[in-house]
């Protein structure tokens, strides 16, 4: 049988992480996938993700544009207006900014799928600010069940198998009644955890390539001090996110560390020092001091928030994400919001 996506045609504004690996996903269920690559290199995809090919590309096609021409934003929409769906990952209203907004885009294609791929999403007070994978789930308070008594929390229970192999499953069913809505045939969609989570690892093997992860090199995830759980005064914790460069040299000018080269950010020799005098510095004033300096800004930070704290936090508030049940239990929403493409 052919794939079910098979006939899709996808166009992706290549981000890092999440977004291209929606893509691949994609792209292995038998879309064609069309990459819109920068013209230069992607800082934190080399430094993680080294010299070795990235499978994230796997099964694409790559175009590269650049987009800060007018030419290249033309080239661009040619593609989407042809495209079943677009995956991009820029933060809220840079696409808008392009002229490659869901309006733009659906003058010329009404029938197209906008997916938008952002940390924070595209409303609430934290929209405009940089993160990664640990800060979110820190802030949907998922991230605190994994902690032992005063210990830091290092991964949420259920949430990395169980929940990933339900989504697996929900995928591949979108997918299939895609197809059996051409076909009139039905098929098994056999969801195995154990499958989803190999795909959903393929960002780690790629990192893992490059001899940063599962090997005798000093990780970035586990030995860096900017990528981190630090605890506060009150016995609260937060977290630390910056991989990228710039936001590395902002975390350290917020924290008045003017002694610290940011240049100097991968030198792993340094990292067990700088590491312990962050853990200092955290631990010298209060959960909300730090909420204070660092929300919202580029220094990839979030709380460690309790279940019940994260649903009455102001971005999750302005964004829907939970609401209260029976006896006070905290329901979260069904994680995807849809909106239309265009306004009449």
């Amino acid at each position: 049988m052919k794939p079910p996506l098979t006939g899709i045609h996808v166009v992706e504004f290549e981000g890092i992480g999440p977004g291209p690996l929606a893509g691949r996903m994609l792209a292995d269920m038998g879309a064609q996938v069309t990459v819109i690559a920068r013209p230069q290199r992607n800082a934190v995809n080399e430094r993680i993700g080294g010299a070795a090919d990235n499978p994230l590309r796997r099964g694409k096609s790559i175009v590269t544009l650049d987009l800060k021409r007018a030419s290249g934003v033309a080239e661009a929409m040619a593609l989407v207006a042809s495209a079943d769906a677009l995956i991009e990952g820029n933060r809220p209203g840079v696409m808008e900014k392009l002229g490659l907004g869901p309006a733009d885009c659906a003058e010329r294609n009404s029938r197209l799928v906008y997916g938008r791929m952002t940390g924070w999403g595209q409303s609430g007070p934290l929209a405009q600010a940089a993160g990664h994978d640990l800060n979110y789930v820190a802030l949907t308070g998922l991230l605190s069940l994994s902690a032992r008594a005063g210990q830091a929390p290092m991964v949420p229970p259920t949430v990395v198998g169980d929940a990933a192999g339900a989504l697996g499953l929900a995928f591949g069913i979108a997918c299939a009644l895609l197809e059996a809505r051409t076909s009139g045939r039905g098929r098994v969609v056999d969801g195995a955890i154990v499958d989803v989570l190999a795909t959903l690892g393929t960002i780690a093997q790629w990192v893992r390539a490059s001899g940063q992860l599962d090997g005798p090199k000093p990780s970035p995830f586990h030995d860096s001090p900017f990528y981190d759980v630090y605890r506060c005064a009150d016995g609260g914790f937060i977290t630390l996110g910056a991989l990228e460069p710039q936001f590395y040299a902002l975390l350290l000018d917020k924290l008045g560390l003017a002694d610290v080269d940011p240049a100097a950010q991968y030198d792993a020799r340094a990292w067990p020092g700088l590491k312990v005098r962050l853990a200092a510095l955290f631990v010298s004033h209060p959960r909300a001091h730090w909420c204070a300096l660092l929300e919202g800004s580029d220094a990839c930070f979030a709380p460690v928030l309790s279940l019940a704290e994260a649903a009455s936090h102001p971005h999750n508030v302005a964004r829907g994400l939970y609401s209260l049940g029976a006896g006070g239990a905290v329901v979260a929403s069904g994680g995807i919001q849809f909106l239309p493409l265009a306004t009449d």
